[in-house]
């Protein structure tokens, strides 16, 4: 008698396929953890990346005040010892951000007592209270992200001659965002003429 083997067909997955679908599975689930991280941590610097950008448009807008208000003449719209002026006003190279000195324009050098803050440290408020009608500031110092400020300002060329009136402002700040140092750079002229 003769027996007649026939094809067994097994429904289901072998291990082998069973570990590949895993190991396709734990590759995407960490994939997507890493870009949650990346994505949460972006949106921390949100904030401090607006904050940036006011301080620099703080200070373009303090240099364009001091000009038309008569604080500050042409001749010192520029940095202290730069050879766009003789007696400019401003400080060359980074420098904390501080509360305006006696002169109440940002970046010069009575904002200054040697490399510390003059007046206070520049600062954020925060809302500290509890409840609508009894609410507190808290003061959070911009050093304690290691907030930088350079403010450069250089003579325009057009077609390689340079334009008397007028200048360049590029203000530049620089913050620690996390383990990320960030940049943010604003550019502008500003003329002899208000």
């Amino acid at each position: 008698m003769r027996k007649c083997l026939r094809g067994r067909h097994n429904a289901g997955f072998t291990l082998l396929e069973v570990m590949i679908a895993i190991v396709v599975l734990i590759i995407g689930v960490l994939s997507l953890a890493v870009m949650l991280a990346v994505s949460v941590m972006y949106l921390k610097t949100s904030q401090l990346d607006y904050i940036a950008q006011q301080k620099a448009a703080e200070a373009v807008e303090s240099i364009f005040t001091a000009r038309d208000m008569g604080q500050a003449t042409w001749a010192t719209i520029c940095n202290a010892g730069s050879p766009v002026c003789t007696s400019g006003i401003f400080v060359a190279g980074p420098t904390a951000l501080c509360d305006p000195g006696p002169d109440g324009i940002v970046g010069t050098a009575d904002d200054f007592n040697g490399t510390n803050c003059a007046v206070q440290a520049d600062a954020i408020l925060l809302p500290s209270g509890s409840t609508i009608n009894n609410v507190t500031n808290t003061r959070v110092p911009l050093t304690d992200f290691n907030f930088q400020r350079t403010i450069t300002i250089t003579t325009v060329n057009v077609n390689g001659n340079p334009m008397n009136n007028v200048r360049q402002i590029q203000v530049t700040i620089t913050y620690q965002a996390g383990q990320i140092k960030k940049t943010y750079t604003m550019t502008t002229n500003i003329s002899n003429f208000s």
